[in-house]
């Protein structure tokens, strides 16, 4: 079994999503003391922003390709094949300005990928990474799960869209909502998903 564990936020330590999904991995790691754990910390080494130069590059024939290109081909082709061998995906997802953070987006960009990842058929597209199983560890600042401001939510939506969209169905959000408000909430919020996490970590295959 292996399992990528992908994580985004820029606040290192004061993170709530790095210490969200550090106890998912931990709690998988203790009921699959074999699996494989693959590791990227996006806001340390993230992919690149696409570009027209790395988009095109794939149909660029080799000996023409430049250094960049040649580069970013070697990184996409990394990411999609952790992406796809994964049987578990662990993700921390902080919301930043209604959505999720650019590197975790420049990432998405990698490995969501027609052909690879998804196909378009004469019915629509279809997705072709069902099977997954996909924990993403949520926090946001202010309350957006509930309420007028649940419209401006374009980071758990986004993922669960995204992450559809190459047949994954099997998501389970850990929410960690409300960190902002107050100490007293943010550690009421902590404790909450850390309670979900148990839970989750019960019923895991």
């Amino acid at each position: 079994m292996k399992l990528l564990h992908i994580d985004a936020s820029v606040l290192s330590n004061n993170s709530v999503t790095r210490q969200l999904t550090r106890s998912v991995v931990e709690q998988w790691k203790q009921k699959h003391p074999d699996i494989e754990v693959m590791y990227h910390d996006l806001a340390v080494e993230a992919p690149s922003h696409l570009t027209a130069e790395i988009l095109g590059a794939g149909s660029v024939p080799e000996e023409q390709r430049n250094d960049l290109q040649r580069k970013e081909l070697d990184r996409s082709e990394t990411l999609l094949r952790e992406f796809t061998a994964a049987d578990v995906i662990v993700l921390g997802a902080p919301m930043y300005n209604f959505s999720i953070p650019s590197q975790l987006k420049a990432w998405l960009d990698r490995v969501l990928v027609a052909g690879r990842t998804f196909k378009y058929t004469e019915q629509g597209p279809v997705g072709l990474m069902s099977g997954k199983q996909v924990v993403i560890a949520s926090a946001r600042g202010g309350i957006y799960s509930t309420g007028a401001a649940s419209v401006m939510d374009h980071q758990e939506s986004y993922l669960r869209a995204a992450l559809g969209f190459v047949g994954i169905k099997d998501v389970t959000i850990v929410r960690a909502e409300g960190v902002n408000i107050s100490l007293e909430k943010r550690e009421q919020a902590i404790a909450a998903a850390q309670r979900q996490i148990n839970n989750v970590l019960k019923v895991a295959a």
